[in-house]
């Protein structure tokens, strides 16, 4: 990718901030610089929105809320379908654009861009599926109508780690459901979301409907839009303590809240797995997206009989995979997204070694330009060792041995999260069981990925509350009311 084409692209991204359908500049004058973290050199300088703005990013999606909930539900899901449509149109700009600001390579890029457009194929489907219930109360006094109604302005904050998948899941069911919504993308990918904004303009969104807030001060602006009574909805993607301290906030107003926080998953090779099956998934849940994913795999729980043989292979192929900017053809392997990340992988590594573990390949930071971490893997990992209980959040793969179902359990579900697991067996009986056993909210059975449009996204523990995604994910955006009527025929 020519640099002439990443300046073109670049300069079609609004600068500015998304509010009742006019691109603002920031009433604080000040400005955000966008890092590109293979480079560590600004690549774009945008809008940084104040209280006053956010104040007038409330008030548009006030303003617009009634007449958008009252909008034909073909016609929001009309919208969200041209919507889809454009961004396959523009795929190969987005796709580029992600890794421009986040680090991941091009090939990943284009596969969340997928992955991100079946959010609004999905949700522009559920628009005219919101359905209620009509019956005779149990007595034969009267009859029941029950009905769902959109829950009013909502606040939807978007992690740094899927730019665009994050931003369509929570946007797509919002606007489905007749929500209007202020949209404040993480600071260090803002980039995705105001071009995505410039997209659902493009497919007839009318104003005030999406807001975008790109701010550096989040706590600043977040405090008085969740203390404002016209809002009714917040959604949230992010670290279980920033999660915690927003939920105590939105307990004031008692907001509808959808929480998808911190994960620590699990990843169990049982030692009659296809293991060409179980290495495969291994690198699809571990290296995906550079290891940076809730959804990622964090410990590596492996049968003793097996575990030798695992760490062989899974090294081999993690020797394979090439670092370097995601642009570069043939890299899998792109930047850490800040030297923050960087200081927490080789910190986590050196408690693991400090403890008795042993670095097979990998396990450090690359010098030079860009935030890399070699692709690692660490076997004999011992309890108490920091990589046991915190997500890494990189390129790193840690495995502890178990000796049999009890044990292997008892290691996955020592966490206080529990987003995701995933269980790797060819006896059904006992996948079965690990359904029912393993305490997260999703699981991936003798599979490497379980993300999908049209599937319930979620954990339970400290990994948050409520789904994203699926039937159940409009209804997040939904008030469910019941209105009692006289019997017509006393």
């Amino acid at each position: 990718m020519s640099s002439a084409s990443e300046a073109a692209l670049l300069a079609k991204v609004p600068d500015r901030l998304f509010i009742g359908g006019q691109w603002l500049e920031s009433s604080s004058g000040k400005a955000i610089d966008v890092i590109d973290p293979a480079t560590g050199l600004v690549i774009k300088t945008i809008a940084d929105a104040s209280v006053a703005d956010a104040a007038l990013a409330m008030d548009a999606a006030a303003a617009a809320q009634d007449g958008w909930a009252r909008t034909a539900p073909r016609v929001r899901g009309e919208i969200l379908r041209r919507a889809f449509d454009l961004l396959q149109e523009r795929a190969d700009e987005f796709a580029l654009l992600m890794t421009l600001e986040m680090g991941k390579p091009l090939a990943e890029a284009r596969g969340e861009v997928t992955y991100g457009g079946e959010f609004l194929r999905w949700f522009s489907e559920e628009a005219v599926r919101i359905s209620g219930r009509y019956g005779s109360n149990p007595e034969g006094t009267g009859r029941m109508i029950v009905t769902h109604l959109p829950v009013g302005p909502s606040y939807l904050i978007t992690p740094w780690n899927f730019p665009l998948a994050m931003a369509t899941r929570k946007i797509a069911p919002a606007l489905a459901a007749g929500c209007t919504a202020i949209v404040k993308p993480a600071e260090l990918t803002p980039l995705t979301t105001l071009y995505f904004a410039r997209l659902l303009e493009d497919a007839g969104l009318p104003a005030g409907v999406l807001n975008v807030l790109t701010t550096s001060a989040a706590g600043e602006i977040t405090t008085p839009i969740l203390a404002d009574s016209r809002l009714r909805k917040l959604s949230f993607t992010g670290s279980t303590a920033v999660g915690v301290r927003l939920l105590k906030q939105a307990a004031d107003n008692v907001l509808r809240t959808s929480m998808e926080l911190g994960g620590n998953a699990p990843f169990i090779v049982f030692e009659d797995a296809n293991m060409d099956k179980a290495v495969d998934g291994a690198m699809l849940a571990k290296f995906r997206n550079i290891g940076q994913a809730c959804t990622a795999a964090n410990r590596f729980i492996v049968h003793e009989s097996v575990a030798d043989e695992f760490a062989a292979r899974v090294t081999e192929r993690v020797r394979a995979l090439s670092v370097g900017r995601g642009t570069e053809d043939g890299v899998t392997i792109g930047p850490l997204i800040n030297e923050g990340a960087l200081d927490k992988a080789e910190r986590l590594v050196r408690d693991a070694v400090d403890r008795g573990a042993t670095v097979l390949t990998g396990g450090g930071r690359i010098e030079g330009a860009g935030t890399f971490f070699e692709p690692t893997v660490i076997s004999g990992v011992t309890p108490g060792s920091a990589i046991l209980n915190q997500e890494i959040f990189g390129p790193v793969l840690s495995i502890i041995p178990f000796t049999d179902e009890d044990d292997a359990v008892a290691k996955a579900n020592d966490t206080e999260f529990g987003l995701v697991g995933y269980v790797f067996t060819e006896d059904f009986a006992r996948g079965q069981r690990l359904i029912e056993t393993l305490q997260t909210g999703m699981m991936g059975l003798n599979v490497g990925v379980v993300s999908n449009a049209a599937a319930p996204f979620g954990g339970v523990k400290q990994s948050g509350i409520g789904r994203e995604g699926g039937a159940e994910g409009i209804h997040e955006y939904l008030e469910t009311k019941y209105v009692l009527t006289p019997n017509p025929f006393a």
